[in-house]
């Protein structure tokens, strides 16, 4: 069944949308992979399907197949993953689990401990704008750009 094109129907929510995507993919001092990995692991657990595919296509340009592939048991892996990527990918998922996780203090310090408070804004804000996206892009069935 076809959806409804949410970007269409609403342009001046999405242009909101991509304002903030803007900003926290140009504005911020995150390293801009950094963000698409925080970006596919959101997405993932949110099991949004277009932005598991552009994000895992916008990270290739930069990382390895081997390490995307293993972002989903990024805390198995450790080697491959930086201390910082680490601490954002934990808090890309107490964040995006908010309503389980409640934003522990063990992980809130995990994560100021490995970022700026400038930074870790700008990181808890990049988080929240996946989450929205993928709230929009899950139930309207964008379309992937993955062939079978």
């Amino acid at each position: 069944m076809t959806r409804l094109n949410w970007q269409e129907i609403a342009p001046d929510g999405a242009k909101a949308l991509f304002a903030i995507h803007h900003y926290v993919t140009k504005k911020t001092n995150l390293p801009e992979e950094l963000v698409h990995l925080v970006f596919l692991r959101v997405s993932q657990i949110n099991g949004c399907a277009h932005c598991i595919d552009m994000h895992s296509r916008d990270l290739r340009k930069t990382m390895s197949i081997d390490k995307i592939t293993l972002v989903p048991v990024w805390d198995e892996v450790h080697h491959l993953f930086s201390d910082q990527e680490r601490a954002a990918l934990a808090w890309a998922e107490e964040v995006t689990r908010v309503s389980e996780t409640h934003a522990s203090d063990e992980a809130y310090a995990a994560a100021s401990a490995a970022f700026t408070p400038k930074d870790l804004v700008d990181l808890t804000i990049t988080i929240a704008a996946m989450n929205a996206f993928n709230r929009l892009g899950a139930p309207f069935r964008l379309p992937v750009a993955a062939a079978s």
